[in-house]
């Protein structure tokens, strides 16, 4: 396992709130904090841009992704919206989670409740080279649920 450092401001708004924290040694992903003041419920089908009180510096060649936390996936259909989320190297303002409730009751979030992960990861950047045609390959055009 590798370890990259990752520089983080703490907001005005984030005072008093842990810096996200791998919950156990072997996690992907650091918890991710809600830094509101007073609880936020989300209602069925409702988007909340959701403040964690801090920004980062992510080093060149990494980024960032946001994803769902699944205990708060699977109890209660809250999900990031356009998970993964991506973080850029070169982005320094306030880390945010999209949020929405895809569930059908109203859920109320707190302050200091984790709301989703940050997994940093590498990033490889592509070279597109036009071409006239592509090669075959066994697949072929075949798009979604072509094999079953």
């Amino acid at each position: 396992m590798s370890e990259v450092k990752v520089p983080v401001q703490r907001l005005a708004h984030g005072q008093g709130l842990d810096l996200p924290v791998y919950m156990t040694a072997q996690a992907a992903g650091l918890d991710l904090p809600a830094a509101i003041d007073e609880p936020l419920t989300m209602d069925p089908g409702q988007i909340a841009l959701v403040p964690t009180g801090f920004c980062l510096a992510i080093p060149d060649g990494y980024e960032g992704q946001v994803r769902p936390r699944s205990g708060l996936a699977v109890k209660y259909g809250l999900t990031v919206i356009n998970a993964p989320g991506t973080i850029d190297a070169d982005y320094r303002g306030e880390v945010k989670v999209a949020l929405i409730n895809l569930g059908g009751l109203p859920v109320t979030l707190r302050r200091g409740e984790r709301l989703a992960q940050l997994v940093i990861a590498p990033v490889t950047r592509a070279s597109l080279v036009e071409v006239a045609e592509l090669p075959p390959s066994r697949r072929g055009e075949g798009g979604f649920g072509h094999t079953g």
